[in-house]
């Protein structure tokens, strides 16, 4: 049998919706949407169609998105690409302590040609002060990156209340939004956003394509240069199949929204409530109310989560950020919100999705009480 999944947030498995939608673009439909033929306009059509669908399920407008290769590109392309294209204006920009190297690490980069990046600081909820952002403000001030909602710990941050602060002092406002999009309500419009960044493989899509919503009227500097595909924003002949995926996940998402987000919520706080009724020594990570519904991460108190879930390869869950890291190690965020190293270096993320079922949460909850309570024995 395989093992027990509880790690959606690193990736989730593709839809069967979704297969059956792409199913077509792997076999007949093989044209070039830029192809101006029979052949060609059909799958135009096709990228259009979704283009749409995820312009809906953000209250976006079409022109509005932009097909990329993954969340890591949108925040590459959105983040360098208002530095690059207003740095005549300033050169200051601000994000969080909490974000995911694919922003992070973006910023790294802009340090080393010239730009002044400000990280701001989070509560022990891993929670954003709107207040701190209006601080750290200047003249030169840019652009403001913030994540919706963190990968690691669920935390959702007061996107809205950042971005008054940003439209009131004329700042781009970026957020990105790979793990809130289809978990919970994303509306661009409500929450005044001017970029935001999609990742298929977080919400039932295949892997290799993503999205960045831009605002109408945002001038950004291009990363990749070729043909005018994507209006002339972003060239290369369109990853057709991967964009219809996309396209159809993001209706499911709109459709199923509200039954899913209560469905999550369920699985989690099963899990959660049948590991509080154990014995084990943790801490919940992140804000107990303002989260993603199908995150839950826990410190285990003086163990090692890389050696616990060594011990338990009937679960798959992370240890840290799965995504980028294979070794036990305090990661930023948990640094940022001052976890003990007592606690931070037992932390285990378990995520669930729409699959998982209330078997897999009560077997789930029987090995990890099992093993972990080996391991705070010793």
């Amino acid at each position: 049998m395989k093992p027990i999944y509880l790690d959606y947030n690193a990736t989730t498995p593709i839809a069967p919706e979704v297969v059956e939608a792409m199913k077509p673009f792997l076999e007949d439909n093989f044209g070039n949407p830029s192809s101006k033929h029979w052949y060609g306009i059909q799958v135009k059509k096709a990228v259009e169609f979704a283009r749409k669908q995820i312009a809906d399920l953000i209250d976006a407008n079409l022109d509005e998105i932009i097909f990329t290769s993954g969340g890591t590109e949108s925040n590459n392309f959105a983040i360098k690409g208002i530095a690059f294209a207003h740095k005549n204006r300033g050169n200051h920009i601000i994000t969080s302590s909490v974000e995911h190297p694919a922003v992070s690490n973006v910023c790294k980069f802009l340090a080393s040609q010239g730009f002044d990046i400000t990280y701001l600081p989070v509560n022990k909820f891993g929670q954003i002060n709107p207040e701190d952002v209006e601080k750290v403000i200047t003249s030169k001030t840019i652009l403001i990156s913030i994540m919706h909602a963190n990968n690691e710990v669920g935390t959702i941050q007061p996107i809205s209340r950042i971005s008054k602060i940003a439209k009131k002092n004329n700042i781009f406002f970026h957020s990105d939004a790979a793990q809130s999009v289809g978990k919970i309500p994303v509306n661009v419009n409500e929450m005044g956003i001017d970029l935001l960044s999609i990742a298929g493989h977080k919400l039932y899509a295949p892997k290799g394509i993503g999205a960045l919503y831009i605002r109408r009227g945002t001038k950004l500097q291009k990363l990749i240069h070729g043909a005018n595909h994507e209006q002339n924003l972003r060239a290369g002949t369109e990853n057709v199949f991967g964009i219809v995926g996309l396209g159809k996940a993001c209706e499911i998402a709109k459709r199923d929204l509200d039954k899913n987000f209560k469905y999550m919520k369920k699985m989690r706080d099963r899990l959660h409530h049948k590991l509080k009724n154990s014995n084990l020594n943790f801490r919940l990570n992140g804000h107990p109310e303002k989260s993603l519904p199908n995150t839950l991460n826990l410190s285990f108190f003086k163990i090692d989560a890389s050696d616990a879930l060594f011990k338990m390869p009937d679960i798959a869950a992370s240890a840290g950020a799965a995504c980028h890291s294979n070794k036990v190690e305090t990661s930023a965020v948990l640094k940022a919100m001052k976890i003990s190293p007592e606690y931070s270096m037992g932390t285990i993320r378990f995520s669930v999705g729409k699959f998982t079922t209330e078997n897999e949460i009560d077997d789930a909850a029987e090995i990890i009480t099992k093993i972990i309570g080996k391991f705070q024995l010793n």
